[in-house]
């Protein structure tokens, strides 16, 4: 029977499209895993990613690792390790291979070891042991030094070497223990125990050579690791290489990268120290030999001001200043003296001049002559106004009325006493007074007519 074509309902996928989806199912129904196998077919091409599959007796899956992710691999793999893989399933849609996206790779032998680390790691910091707080300070020079390590190593060499180097003051007494093997954990207690029961040991030394993981696992052990937080001694841990971190490091209060570096770290740089304390050497002794030169200074300064200042010699100088003083002012007086004398005779001088009956005798004659002249003067006015005064009684004489009635003429008034010398002026009936030299003349107008005037007379008369 023949296979029926599929009808128009039915998706027909694409290769391409197919393997897209699968590729997203197979992410998203995967999360980040840990794969356990052995390598194979390794490539290392230049890109810098890597290429291998792993597999066990059953079955195999092609792995990349990615050239960013390579920080996260714990040693070059060959074809052949056991290792193990953490990573994301993927799918490669143009060939459709199914594949394992690498992100750290590690040696199989240490993944469980190392899971262990990370576990004891978490749960101590978490409880704590960890915290700078609970970290001791070191001793700046310390007298007593425990180094508790193995006494065959070649850490145990380096260590005295780089004391008796730094610091050949302090006295150093070994405490053996075990630093590898089952055995291990318990002995390197047990030596911590020795030195805190002492109690002569300023700082310990914790110290171990390198090794792999397996070999410095005792000092990953979570009894060693509180035995250390408990220590009232200040501890420094100096474990594996500078690449090497253990648990003992975190609880440690200081942590050296190498033996070396925590001998160094327990001890002050003695030939440094040293230099140090010659260079203050020859400070002080310059700075001694300095104050001496400005004491003796000082000192002699003093001398001679204490020689200055003898009373003897100062009551002769206040002597001589007083004698100096007394002279000057002798001399002052004296000299204020004849200033005085040559300014009273300067004024007399002046007063003389200036003397009263002197000017009074000298302005005489003035007087005398000012005065006759003063006389000549008035008697001229005199003459010259008592010559106007008759010229001008002579001319008033020549009009005054009183000499037209002495020539029998007549002024006639009228009661008011106003000079009637008009036709209007008068009116018959009026009470006329006529003034005739000394006489007064009282009439009446009767009749008022015309006369015949005089030459020279334009007046018209009653």
């Amino acid at each position: 029977m023949p296979i029926p074509a599929p009808g128009p309902e039915t998706r027909v996928y694409q290769p391409g499209e197919l393997n897209h989806e699968v590729r997203v199912h197979l992410e998203a129904g995967f999360p980040r895993l840990w794969l356990a196998g052995e390598i194979s077919n390794l490539s290392q091409p230049a890109s810098g990613h890597w290429y291998f599959t792993l597999k066990d007796s059953r079955a195999q899956i092609r792995c990349a690792l990615f050239r960013g992710q390579r920080a996260n691999v714990g040693g070059k793999p060959v074809n052949g390790d056991q290792v193990l893989v953490r990573g994301r399933l993927s799918l490669y849609e143009p060939r459709g291979d199914y594949q394992l996206i690498a992100d750290a790779l590690l040696p199989a032998g240490s993944g469980a070891l190392q899971q262990a680390f990370e576990a004891l790691k978490n749960k101590l910091e978490a409880e704590g042991l960890f915290e700078p707080t609970c970290k001791q300070d070191l001793p700046r020079y310390p007298d007593q030094i425990a180094v508790v390590t193995s006494p065959s190593g070649a850490a145990i060499r380096d260590i005295l070497i780089t004391l008796g180097q730094r610091w050949p003051a302090a006295t150093v007494r070994i405490h053996a223990a075990q630093v590898q093997g089952e055995q291990a954990v318990p002995s390197l207690i047990r030596a911590l125990d020795a030195v805190e029961r002492e109690g002569r040991a300023d700082v310990i030394v914790l110290a171990r050579g390198g090794g792999s993981l397996e070999d410095l696992w005792a000092f990953n052990d979570e009894r060693l690791a509180r035995r250390i937080h408990a220590s009232k001694i200040p501890i420094v841990s100096g474990v594996g290489h500078e690449t090497d971190i253990t648990i003992a490091d975190f609880v440690a209060d200081v942590r050296a990268a190498t033996p070396t570096a925590a001998a160094q770290a327990v001890t002050p740089d003695g030939p440094a120290l040293k230099r140090q304390v010659e260079a203050l050497r020859e400070r002080l002794l310059r700075a001694q030999s300095r104050q001496l030169q400005q004491a003796w200074q000082r000192l002699d300064s003093a001398g001679r001001r204490l020689a200055g200042q003898h009373p003897a010699r100062r009551l002769a100088e206040s002597a001589g200043r007083i004698d100096a003083l007394s002279a000057r002012l002798l001399r002052t007086g004296q000299l204020v003296l004849s200033n005085a004398r040559t300014h009273f005779q300067g004024l007399d001088r002046r007063l003389q001049t200036r003397n009263p009956q002197r000017m009074l005798a000298r302005l005489e004659p003035v007087q005398q002559s000012l005065k006759k002249r003063l006389e000549r003067a008035i008697a001229t006015d005199l003459n010259r106004h008592a010559n106007k005064l008759g010229e001008t009684a002579r001319a008033l004489q020549a009009v005054s009325p009183l000499a037209v009635l002495a020539r029998g003429y007549a002024i006639i008034e009228d009661q008011q006493g106003h000079v009637l010398s008009r036709r209007d002026d008068f009116y018959p009936g009026q009470l006329i007074t006529s003034r005739v030299r000394s006489l007064r003349i009282d009439s009446k107008v009767l009749k008022i007519g015309t006369a015949e005037a005089e030459p020279g007379d334009d007046r018209s008369g009653a």
